[in-house]
């Protein structure tokens, strides 16, 4: 494999099988990457602004997780009109994990073929 590739910055939690899955599948393969874990590292604000300005914003935040079936109804409507403090509240409502270029998003989920197009 080329040593010219991008060097990955995946973020998720530790604990998340997906977030596991995907960093031990990068591992196998030699792809440079950081892991930043959402609950140790926490998110700045402007970061989470540009993933939400991005082409991927629809897909981040997970509807089908325990934290978001925990919120009430309040909660939900604000984060449907504007995710920003609802997730940075609540990391653990963003898809996991998130792949960027350590600038731009490029992936949010674990998707092995969808990946190879940035490794």
């Amino acid at each position: 494999m080329s040593s010219e590739r991008t060097h990955l910055h995946v973020y998720g939690i530790r604990q998340c099988d997906t977030c596991r899955a995907a960093l031990k599948w990068l591992q196998a393969r030699d792809v440079s990457h950081t892991f930043h874990d959402f609950r140790k590292d926490g998110l700045p604000e402007e970061q989470l602004r540009g993933w939400l300005a991005s082409g991927h914003a629809n897909k981040l935040m997970n509807k089908r997780s325990t934290t978001w079936r925990q919120l009430d109804e309040a909660q939900k409507l604000a984060a449907e009109k504007d995710p920003l403090q609802v997730l940075l509240a609540n990391p653990t409502l963003i898809k996991r994990p998130v792949f960027t270029d350590g600038a731009a998003v490029l992936e949010i989920g674990f998707s092995p073929s969808s990946l190879e197009e940035h490794i």
